[in-house]
């Protein structure tokens, strides 16, 4: 039988009513706690409070039952035959400043599975939530999957309200604006949109609230929920929101313009618009040098492309233009695949199947054996294979190096993109040679030039290119140059002029 007639019935001023419907909704779960208490013995009232064992502060509760049951023996008869009894009752009872009246049942449940330690009291028509979370949770530690050589060690944990604490550190401005929605109607997941107000676009807010009010689904467990429900490509291999565990790369969205959204039991944020370029973006460019910061920005970029295309390129010179091969390296690589049975495009799937497989056991793999497994499994099969005549040591060369190259991409999202697009340019060089190369390249940079993040163009701001945004894209511009933030933002003002430093004249 489905409850939701009763989570819309009224509370009604019988304890004994209000009671009996909230047992029927919540049945006989163990978790769930129900404790009686004389609120009023002149009057003879009866009072009772439903909480959730293992979501609350027992400590909290102790005070606040403390308090009523000490406070509410001194209250006068006809006080409690008043209008206005509950807000009564808040002002003279309740030490804890976070509580509410409810008058539906359903608020009351809402409350009850979210932390809250409902009161009903005997004779009023009224409920008090109050706020009594309190649960385990995760340390704040470096994040996994970010690290920084110099920069902030702090990142995100599953707590949605330790996490936006986190970037309220970093901008003390009262223009951060956080609007609370709930998404999932069985999880119904606490979940923030945070932006700065007179900075964000006017619109954006607006469209990120509107796409996820449009989500009807039962539970919402990570913010991968969210990414692929709000996305503009849904069926595009390109993420196109922006993912982080680290609060100082949120704060730096949001100076930008950018819209953040923050999921509960998760420490993933999403930020929206995104763009291609930012996932070559690491958080200590911005803290090193400039000259350093640009130099390695430069390395990945270099990275993505041996990444992307050094397998294809290697099939493809090998089946159909050995004349593009130098006459020495050629006669290197014939060598070696003279015993290889298989084509070289075989070979290329093989290694790569091969890499991938051990890459993803390593990180399924418990933590103190998976890299010792990933690194030796990689070495002997890798040897195995070369001493058997099934590929031929440049083919495991190429493989190595390829592999490598897209562990220096900053962004987890971007390198799955990126190993997911390697194999249609391997299976189209190994198929057409060059043309198939060609081909398929500039089929996955149409694609890309046609997508948007939250109506902005993917690529920009290199297409169409923005003249003022390339202070940020391949280099890194000194911060006293960086006067402007991206055209996006509402406010384009970052900083006033005058701000490179100077040796003292005298």
């Amino acid at each position: 039988m489905t409850v939701q007639p009763l989570l819309d019935t009224a509370i009604t001023d019988s304890l004994q009513t209000n009671v009996d419907l909230i047992q029927r909704i919540m049945g006989q779960s163990v978790d769930f706690i129900k404790r009686d208490f004389d609120f009023h013995q002149e009057t003879n009232r009866q009072g009772v409070c439903f909480y959730t064992d293992g979501l609350i502060s027992n400590t909290e509760l102790q005070h606040i039952l403390k308090a009523i049951l000490v406070h509410s023996q001194e209250l006068p008869a006809e006080i409690l035959l008043q209008a206005d009894t509950v807000e009564e009752l808040k002002r003279r009872l309740m030490t804890n400043c976070s509580l509410r009246a409810i008058r539906k049942i359903g608020e009351g449940v809402d409350g009850i599975l979210g932390g809250e330690t409902l009161f009903l009291i005997d004779g009023f028509a009224e409920g008090l939530l109050v706020v009594t979370k309190a649960w385990e949770s995760r340390s704040i530690t470096e994040p996994a999957t970010d690290n920084v050589v110099r920069g902030p060690r702090d990142g995100f944990t599953e707590n949605i309200r330790t996490n936006t604490a986190l970037v309220r550190r970093r901008i003390k401005d009262p223009s951060l604006r956080l609007d609370s929605l709930i998404v999932g109607t069985k999880t119904k997941t606490d979940l923030n949109v945070a932006y700065m107000e007179g900075i964000v676009k006017p619109g954006l807010v607006e469209e990120v609230k509107a796409r996820i009010h449009k989500i009807k689904i039962d539970g919402v467990l990570e913010s991968g929920y969210i990414e692929e429900l709000i996305e503009d490509a849904p069926f595009s291999v390109f993420s196109t929101i922006g993912t982080t565990e680290r609060p100082d790369k949120v704060a730096a969205s949001l100076l930008e313009g950018k819209v953040a959204i923050f999921v509960d039991n998760t420490p993933v944020v999403l930020t929206v618009p995104t763009f291609f370029w930012q996932f070559f973006q690491a958080s200590d460019d911005y803290y090193s040098r400039y000259w350093v910061g640009s130099f390695f920005r430069i390395v990945r970029y270099i990275a993505f492309l041996i990444s992307l295309m050094l397998p294809s390129l290697y099939v493809m010179l090998v089946s159909f233009h050995q004349e593009m091969i130098p006459s020495m390296l050629a006669f290197t690589i014939a060598s070696g695949r003279e015993v290889v049975p298989f084509p070289v495009l075989v070979e290329a799937i093989m290694m790569e199947l091969a890499f991938e497989l051990m890459r993803e056991a390593g990180l399924r793999m418990p933590k103190p054996v998976g890299q010792a497994v990933s690194i030796v499994g990689s070495l002997i099969i890798g040897q195995a294979a070369v001493q058997a005549g099934l590929v031929s040591p440049f083919m495991v060369i190429i493989v190595a190096v390829t592999g490598i190259a897209s562990f220096a991409i900053p962004n987890y999202s971007a390198s799955l993109s990126i190993r997911l697009l390697r194999f249609p340019l391997i299976i189209a060089s190994g198929m057409l040679g060059l043309l198939g190369f060609a081909g398929m390249f500039f089929i996955v940079v149409i694609h890309a030039l046609s997508i948007r993040s939250f109506g902005e163009p993917y690529l920009a701001p290199a297409a169409p290119f923005r003249p003022s945004d390339q202070k940020d894209i391949v280099l890194r511009l000194p911060w006293w140059s960086n006067k402007s933030r991206p055209s996006i933002a509402a406010d384009a003002k970052r900083q006033q002029d005058g701000a490179m430093p100077k040796p003292p004249e005298s």
